[in-house]
């Protein structure tokens, strides 16, 4: 009788258990699928933070370059912004796809 009783006590517990695990798994807020979706987009997200960390980076290096010489700023001026004098005329030279040779 106890033996039978104990059993019983045994699978209500695992029949619980089991049930909160399906209930965890799939149909919570906090879902697997969610928990993946999640770590996928985290993923994505650190690399776009790498890649606009090493951006900043560069425009730093490049800023410095520039602010430090008043030659390369006018350098940088007239190459990236394409500013000229005003008895100037600057021409670009573009290959077949309409993009700057020198950039």
């Amino acid at each position: 009788m106890l033996n039978r009783l104990f059993r019983s006590v045994r699978n209500f517990y695992v029949a619980t258990g089991l049930a909160l695990l399906v209930w965890m798994l799939f149909f919570d807020a906090n879902d697997l699928v969610t928990q993946a979706r999640n770590w996928w987009k985290l993923h994505e997200l650190e690399k776009e933070a790498t890649y606009y960390q090493e951006q900043i980076s560069r425009l730093q290096v490049e800023r410095r370059e520039v602010l430090g010489n008043d030659r390369l700023r006018e350098k940088f001026a007239r190459e990236k912004y394409l500013m000229k004098k005003p008895t100037e005329d600057v021409f670009v030279i573009v290959d077949e796809q309409n993009e700057p040779i020198e950039k």
